[in-house]
């Protein structure tokens, strides 16, 4: 389906953006072969590596790959938004009428205009991230918990474009925040362990007084979810895969749940279970889960959980596709929401995966949660 609609995007460009360009036959066709490569590029990188989440190839074509696609996404936009007004404009017969020279002008215009939005919001997304601070109450924390440290990071996809050097930046600007606890809700990489694993050796140094735990995402299953499982744990993480841990605080117990994602059916590994997860927690214990996806909440909190860490929605990546987000992920998209008295977050994302590596008013972000005891 996603190379459908991308194709059906290039032919819609192709037809009201580039044949009525005053350019000879062969600029023409040029133009259109530059962008079917550039919006097929995810299709190409699958036929060649076998998928096409990682493309071990140098950063600089990822990057200017990375930014004619943007630019490809947001002409396609812009021609939709114009033949949408023009077409109102004519149902209610007032349709202005513009000579050839004044349409060519405003191509041209719409063109410059994507590029330009383009490279700007792929080089935001190479940012190390801003500290996001967030304080949530959980209904059966217990006053010796109250403003207990969490750092959520998700979604990180370390790849050739965000690799050692980025991965060292967030892991120093967490540790900067002298975190209780350090909690991963998945897709931390892009690639295999034997090309990734420089690159996130720097989550080895991550510090917090009671450790690293994390669950797996989606795109861990896609490059082998149980080596990268052994990789994470040889980082000093512990992997919670349909499992939990208890982490001990001030005489009180503070539980730490994790959940596989549904991608693991294809691999044929462990599906999600909660049941599994929470299999001998003590009732009315303070419960965190690790959910890669934000799915599923009401049963999660049917089940006792009183806090659910997620991501995977990038925060909708661009303001304008927001709709198209939540609609994929249970109508959710960013932020804390109340899931029958269980508290669901949902982080931006640490990183950015390279296949589309754009951020347009929705910054990436490390969440640092701040719990507080009810009445607190």
């Amino acid at each position: 389906m996603f190379h459908l609609v991308l194709l059906l995007a290039f032919v819609y460009v192709a037809v009201r953006f580039v044949a009525p360009l005053p350019w000879s036959l062969g600029a023409r066709i040029a133009l259109g072969t530059v962008l079917l490569l550039i919006s097929k590029h995810h299709l190409i990188q699958h036929w060649v590596y076998g998928n096409m989440f990682s493309p071990e190839v140098p950063r600089l074509l990822i990057l200017v790959v990375g930014v004619l696609f943007c630019t490809f996404g947001f002409l396609f936009v812009f021609v939709v938004s114009a033949d949408c007004v023009l077409l109102a404009a004519r149902l209610a017969k007032r349709a202005p009428v513009f000579d050839a020279h004044t349409r060519t002008r405003a191509r041209y215009v719409a063109a410059a205009v994507a590029l330009l939005l383009s490279a700007g919001a792929v080089t935001h997304s190479l940012r190390v991230p801003d500290v996001k601070r967030v304080e949530l109450t959980m209904r059966d924390l217990p006053p010796e918990l109250d403003g207990f440290r969490v750092v959520q990071l998700t979604d990180l996809h370390s790849s050739r474009l965000l690799a050692t050097p980025w991965v060292r930046g967030v892991v120093e600007r967490t540790n900067a925040l002298n975190p209780d606890l350090i909690l991963f809700t998945g897709d931390v990489i892009d690639g295999t362990p034997d090309a990734r694993r420089e690159d996130v050796r720097p989550l080895g140094d991550l510090r917090a007084k009671h450790g690293v735990i994390a669950a797996l995402g989606n795109h861990e299953y896609y490059f082998d979810g149980a080596k990268w499982t052994a990789e994470f744990e040889a980082l000093g993480m512990k992997m919670l895969l349909n499992r939990h841990v208890s982490v001990e605080v001030n005489g009180q117990s503070l539980i730490v749940a994790g959940v596989t994602d549904p991608v693991a059916r294809l691999y044929g590994m462990d599906v999600p279970n909660i049941e599994q997860a929470l299999a001998g927690v003590p009732a009315n214990a303070p419960i965190i889960l690790l959910s890669h996806r934000p799915v599923r909440s009401s049963e999660h909190a049917k089940a006792g959980v009183d806090l659910q860490l997620s991501g995977h929605t990038h925060g909708g990546v661009v303001l304008g596709l927001t709709l198209v987000v939540m609609l994929a992920n249970d109508g959710f998209l960013s932020g804390a929401y109340d899931i029958d008295g269980m508290w669901m977050y949902i982080s931006n994302g640490t990183g950015m995966w390279n296949g589309f590596p754009i951020r347009l008013g929705v910054p990436a972000e490390i969440t640092e949660i701040v719990l507080r005891s009810p009445g607190k």
